[in-house]
């Protein structure tokens, strides 16, 4: 299905927020989720059913100096 993640389009056939955090290889704990444009607890990432156009936004923390 058609998604817009972080800005650009993607293909991807996935479920759940999780499923997207996963695809992207993101460690869980590290990551921030936006859905058409609001902030979804972590806890709520298995709830939150993905539908075609979605506006998602991924913020990853790294550490560096």
């Amino acid at each position: 299905m058609k998604l817009y993640i972080n800005g650009e389009m993607v293909e991807l056939e996935v479920k759940t927020l999780v499923d997207i955090v996963k695809h992207y290889g993101l460690e869980e704990n590290l990551v921030v989720t936006e859905v058409n444009g609001e902030i979804v607890d972590r806890s709520n990432w298995d709830d939150t059913a993905i539908e075609p156009e979605m506006k998602i936004e991924l913020v990853h923390f790294v550490g560096g100096g």
